[in-house]
C-alpha cells in the first residue's frame, strides 16, 4: 500500500483518485497527528461492504467452504457472459 502525507495528497487529490480507481491499490494518507486515512476506490469499498454483509449471515461462510470442499469442480462449466 502506498503512503503519502496529507499536504501532498491535498495537492494531488485528482491524480490519487484516478490512481486508486485504475490500479485498485489503496493509499494511506498520513498526518502529523497520528490520525491516518485510507483512500480506496468506490468499487473496492462496495466489494468490502458486500463481503462484510455476506460474512455476517449466520452459516454462510461455512456453507460456501463446505461446497468448495465437497463439489466436483472438474465437471463444472465456466460461465461465459456472451453465451445464453
Amino acid at each position: 500500500m502506498s503512503t503519502i502525507n496529507i499536504t501532498k495528497a491535498r495537492a494531488n487529490l485528482y491524480q490519487l483518485v484516478s490512481d486508486v480507481n485504475t490500479g485498485f491499490n489503496p493509499i494511506t494518507i498520513v498526518n502529523n497527528k497520528g490520525k491516518n486515512a485510507v483512500l480506496i476506490s468506490e468499487d473496492e469499498w462496495k466489494n468490502i461492504e458486500e463481503t462484510l454483509f455476506l460474512s455476517s449471515i449466520p452459516g454462510y461462510v461455512e456453507n460456501i467452504n463446505t461446497i468448495r470442499e465437497n463439489e466436483n469442480w472438474e465437471s463444472a462449466k465456466k460461465y461465459e457472459k456472451d453465451k445464453n
